[in-house]
């Protein structure tokens, strides 16, 4: 039997059209009225998760209860789960997801999760079992920060700096996960007694944090760029540059990999060294040896 369960009130100005299309793809094998209300559900927890997560996971409760075999329910289940600290719920839905799915882009939350339930072991154990190559950029980065705390729950740090030691972790360029990055880099190495290099890295994150947050205040969409990213290329747009209080930086920001420049500009400095740069073939510019931007 299944726990007794009252839906919570759904505003009246909330409406399935308030869904992201990609996910009211995901309701289309629904009856009509029962999309509209699943939707609207998926719509609250997805606004309430940071300010209300009990409320968030009541609204993904509903949701579930009407399309427990659509993967954007179990998957907003799962993440609502997860903020409330229900960790084995969490767990669970994950890998129903995860089977509906047939995706991986929410296995840093499942290494979490095995954290959360006191397996840090199996933790490392699931977040090896899957070729991070196969992974974007984005989740790559996301589970390096997942792996680096169990090792830290293992009274590990030193692993868990080398779990962090990943091509994602670029002091030059910010990224959408780079302020996050950086920061858990930090707080290992504070871990280690190294406290000035912590420092660095903190204020790292801060900086990519608010170049970041600048430029998609400020982001114009004009031409389409290709921008390296990581080891791979991948498509980035074309923005003025931003001004901050310290420096001028060059601004590349897409809307799922986004990038945004964050070293000094020169007035000398051309697209054509910029590139040079980013592709390794300065004499200044770092190398594809693998070694760690910014670590001596």
């Amino acid at each position: 039997m299944r726990p007794r369960h009252n839906d919570p009130e759904l505003p009246a100005s909330v409406t399935s059209k308030d869904l992201e299309y990609g996910a009211r793809l995901e309701l289309r094998t629904l009856s009509k009225d029962n999309a509209e209300d699943v939707a609207r559900h998926l719509v609250m927890a997805a606004r309430l998760i940071d300010e209300d997560p009990e409320l968030a996971h009541q609204h993904a409760l509903s949701a579930e209860r009407r399309a427990g075999r659509v993967a954007i329910v179990r998957e907003t289940l799962a993440i609502t789960a997860y903020a409330i600290g229900d960790f084995a719920l969490a767990l669970r839905e994950l890998r129903t997801y995860r089977r509906i799915s047939g995706r991986d882009d929410q296995l840093p939350l499942m290494v979490d999760s095995e954290r959360g339930v006191g397996r840090p072991e199996r933790a490392l154990e699931l977040g090896r079992s899957v070729d991070r190559s196969t992974l974007s950029n984005e989740v790559q980065a996301s589970l390096a920060i997942a792996m680096s705390g169990a090792r830290l729950d293992l009274g590990q740090p030193e692993l868990a700096l080398g779990e962090l030691e990943i091509p994602q972790l670029n002091p030059d360029v910010a990224y959408s996960w780079s302020p996050a990055l950086f920061q858990a880099y930090g707080d290992v190495l504070e871990e280690l007694g190294r406290t000035d290099e912590a420092q660095q890295w903190w204020d790292r994150a801060d900086h990519a944090a608010e170049v970041l947050e600048e430029a998609a205040a400020t982001a114009e969409h004009e031409t389409v760029d290709v921008i390296e990213e990581g080891l791979e290329f991948e498509e980035g747009v074309e923005l003025d540059p931003v001004e901050t209080a310290d420096d001028a930086v060059d601004v590349d920001l897409a809307e799922a990999d986004d990038a945004v420049d964050i070293d000094g500009a020169e007035d000398d400095f051309s697209i054509e060294d910029e590139v040079a740069e980013l592709l390794g073939e300065t004499d200044e510019g770092e190398g594809t040896d693998g070694t760690v931007p910014g670590k001596e």
